[in-house]
């Protein structure tokens, strides 16, 4: 199985139960398809480099899994069809951090 790493940016009017709860649908879809959470970070409101769809912030939120192709594929679709998702990147890496993000390191630093 591949690891990957996976970041999506939601719109910026949602709350953040509604971020939780399209946050939770996306481990559900990655679970139904064989693939293993390992690591789920919410980043926040963030302000965007460019306007998106009028947008001009966004709810990030990243995970780690590892798991087959079809998992990912899966859950990029559910995130293309999703209205609340503006932007979505997948990436596959060799291995996933033990030790959290830099985004989460500088969080808990400041």
């Amino acid at each position: 199985m591949s690891n990957y790493e996976t970041v999506f940016i939601a719109r910026q009017d949602l709350s953040t139960n509604q971020v939780s709860d399209l946050t939770k649908l996306f481990e559900t879809v990655l679970a139904d398809n064989g693939a293993k959470l390992e690591q789920t970070e919410n980043w926040g409101l963030r302000s965007l480099a460019y306007r998106i769809n009028k947008n001009r912030k966004g709810h990030y939120v990243l995970f780690h899994f590892s798991g087959p192709a079809d998992a990912l594929n899966e859950m990029e679709r559910q995130m293309r069809l999703h209205e609340d998702v503006l932007r979505y990147m997948t990436v596959k890496i060799d291995e996933i951090p033990a030790d959290g993000t830099v985004m989460m390191k500088n969080a808990e630093a400041a």
